[in-house]
């Protein structure tokens, strides 16, 4: 008897715990709300064959229990019994299946006015491109990738030049507007997931995979790798921020192009080798598990590394140098390091890539003198180091740096400048009233402007790269306006 009771309990408690959960599904932020109906049909299928199974069996139990001097009723078989599930589980499985069929059938049947994202994984970060202004992706290949350009775009497809690149793990796109997906992946397989979006797709190696949805909700959406990829999976995460179309028409703009970015990677100098080494460590994954910044990552972070002694695992000690550095990528269990474990593969980079990475190693190590560049080096690398923050954080989205009206203050001869706050006051823009602002943007407003803008945790070096960035386009001359060595005043 106590069985049946348990039994008869789960049921009523399976169906008190479903109606009455404060767990529920987010908002669909796109017109997918078709799935969620289609998951909410699969549940009642499956809970009615859970509480009939259940009930079933409480009653076998109650009716059928031992008692003495009873033997069990043979019955070799029983054509109505048989005939009656048969027909029930396949009412059951066609409700279940059908209306999947049809959503998925939508899911990947493209309307002809939408335009195309493609979305690029590997271990374990995003990349994403769109077409540039002739609406055409160009063609790619797995034979043209390397540092320079990861994701195999064709230099020679006209198409292709104009394609914008988003080297980092954060897209933009326009609310309202129709968006096909492409997926591919360069190593493993990869899983595109946004649960507020209801997308979901698999991404496979040698494989094109696509869906299409529109963004109905402006927001900040989370975006997840659903497939076991390796030991990073966990940290293979991305943002995908909504917004209205002429903000992000205005954030495109800022991104770099296919063209420009060759063009970049062609300059000579020690810039061109330090921003060829950050584009190898983006694209092949190294910054997923080496940290730049010194926080705790699953490798050894790349912050004052170079000259450093380590510790290895079979407890000598090493000077990390160039030869060290080599060794540890071509052959990374050669001489692991003490506390982290032999997860990193083995790379096969040409020496020309290996002197790359070698070099931007370097240059993030505060105490390295060798080869360190000149006070005008210095400033010019600060203020990449704020073009690409300013990029990659979304500010661009807001701030023009040409002069052009823009949600908030353009930064084009912003430095320096006197504003008229919300309050009637006044104030100079200089060097703290910057970092002010973007530590906390609402405490001293702009006369004009919504108070719209998120604050941002910015390290004070990314702040200082940031108002180097800022201060170069004090003026309509770059030269006149690039800060002097030393400092930002």
């Amino acid at each position: 008897m106590a069985i049946v009771i348990v039994l008869v309990l789960i049921v009523v408690a399976s169906v008190l715990f479903h109606v009455l959960s404060p767990w529920e599904l987010t908002p669909a932020a796109s017109n997918w709300g078709s799935i969620d109906t289609t998951l909410f049909i699969t549940l009642v299928i499956t809970g009615i064959f859970f509480i009939a199974v259940t009930l079933f069996m409480a009653l076998a139990v109650l009716r059928y229990r031992h008692k003495p001097r009873q033997r069990a009723d043979y019955q070799p078989e029983n054509k109505k019994l048989e005939g009656w599930l048969i027909v029930v589980t396949t009412l059951g499985i066609v409700g279940m299946l059908a209306p999947g069929l049809v959503v998925y059938d939508d899911f990947v049947d493209v309307p002809q006015e939408a335009s195309e994202l493609e979305v690029v994984a590997q271990q374990w970060q995003w990349a994403f491109r769109f077409p540039g202004q002739d609406g055409k992706l160009g063609k790619s290949d797995v034979k043209f990738v390397d540092s320079v350009n990861p994701l195999g775009l064709d230099p020679n497809d006209p198409l292709g030049q104009d394609d914008v690149l988003i080297k980092n793990n954060e897209v933009r796109l326009p609310l309202g507007r129709p968006i096909k997906v492409l997926l591919r992946s360069k190593d493993v397989l990869h899983n595109f997931y946004i649960p507020q979006i209801r997308s979901k797709m698999d991404m496979v190696p040698g494989m094109v995979t696509h869906f299409w949805f529109t963004p109905t909700q402006v927001g900040k959406y989370e975006v997840l790798c659903a497939e076991y990829c390796g030991v990073g999976h966990y940290n293979m995460r991305g943002h995908m921020i909504v917004e209205e179309p002429a903000a992000f028409q205005q954030w495109l703009s800022g991104q770099p192009t296919f063209a420009e970015t060759l063009a970049t990677a062609a300059k000579p100098g020690r810039d061109a080798l330090l921003e060829k080494g950050r584009l190898l460590a983006e694209n092949s994954g190294c910054t997923a598990c080496h940290s730049q910044d010194g926080s705790a990552s699953l490798g050894p972070g790349w912050q004052d590394l170079f000259g450093r002694t380590e510790q290895l695992a079979d407890g000598s000690s090493v000077q990390v140098d160039e030869a060290y550095l080599k060794e540890s990528i071509l052959e990374p269990k050669a001489r692991l390091v003490q506390g982290y474990p032999p997860v990193m593969v083995p790379y096969t980079f040409s020496q020309d890539e290996l002197d790359a990475l070698v070099a931007l190693i370097k240059s993030l190590n505060s105490q390295a003198s060798a080869g360190a560049p000149s006070a005008a080096g210095q400033v010019g690398d600060l203020v990449e180091q704020g073009r690409l923050l300013a990029q990659s954080r979304g500010c661009l989205a807001c701030h023009s740096v040409d002069g052009s009206p823009s949600v908030g203050p353009g930064w084009q001869g912003l430095y320096g400048k006197t504003e008229v706050l919300a309050d009637g006051s006044q104030v100079v823009v200089d060097e703290s009233y910057i970092k002010a602002s973007v530590l906390e943007p609402n405490a001293q407003l702009v006369k004009g402007y919504a108070a719209m803008m998120p604050p941002f945790a910015l390290s004070d070096e990314e702040l200082q790269a940031l108002i180097a960035f800022i201060q170069s386009k004090a003026s309509a001359d770059p030269d006149a306006a690039l800060p002097k060595p030393g400092g930002l005043q």
